[in-house]
């Protein structure tokens, strides 16, 4: 098996095909990068996974890194410049989502130490190792996925569908998706 054995999605992009090989599905710890996750897949709702990553440097610079500290202080003001932002997606509700889940992701923070802590709670601590060969086979859900998604709009954030929580998930490596055939399968399967 090659790195030209992948799962078929990223295409022929050298952008996903550098996230795809890098990232995706890698099981991920740290709690800046989850919140920078939790914004990208409600930026993504209703669009393309490529729409998102082509943008995700624009959005690095228009939400200060990720900070949710930082983000979750916004005002009106900021709203309406983000709102301005050709850069980013520019949807009123998926920016407002931002800085409430911000807020909501400091509050989870607090409770359990880091939001790494409570939302590796879904999956008992370790990713979960998938089998699929095809990729009609991945789910866009599971019932991990839809245990977060009642959690977490129990704790007041949004654009957290059980959809939207599956593609986090993926990205943030709760769950290995990799296809088998696929050369990162065996490698991210080994992480935890």
């Amino acid at each position: 098996m090659n790195e030209t054995d992948r799962c078929p999605w990223p295409g022929d992009l050298p952008l996903m095909i550098e996230y795809h090989d890098t990232e995706w599905g890698s099981p991920l710890h740290d709690d800046k990068q989850h919140f920078e996750f939790l914004v990208l897949d409600a930026a993504q709702a209703g669009l393309s996974w490529r729409t998102v990553l082509f943008k995700r440097e624009n959005y690095r610079k228009a939400f200060d890194s990720f900070d949710p500290m930082k983000v979750a202080r916004y005002s009106e003001r900021h709203v309406r410049k983000l709102l301005r932002d050709p850069g980013i997606i520019r949807n009123e509700l998926k920016i407002r989502s931002a800085i409430t889940n911000a807020k909501r992701f400091l509050d989870v923070q607090e409770e359990f130490g880091s939001f790494d802590e409570f939302i590796w709670r879904f999956v008992d601590g370790r990713p979960r190792i998938n089998q699929f060969k095809m990729p009609t086979e991945v789910p866009a859900r599971s019932p991990e996925s839809d245990a977060m998604s009642r959690e977490l709009k129990a704790r007041g954030f949004t654009f957290v569908g059980s959809t939207i929580c599956y593609a986090y998930m993926q990205a943030a490596g709760l769950v290995n998706d990799h296809l088998v055939g696929c050369f990162r399968h065996r490698e991210v399967s080994r992480l935890r």
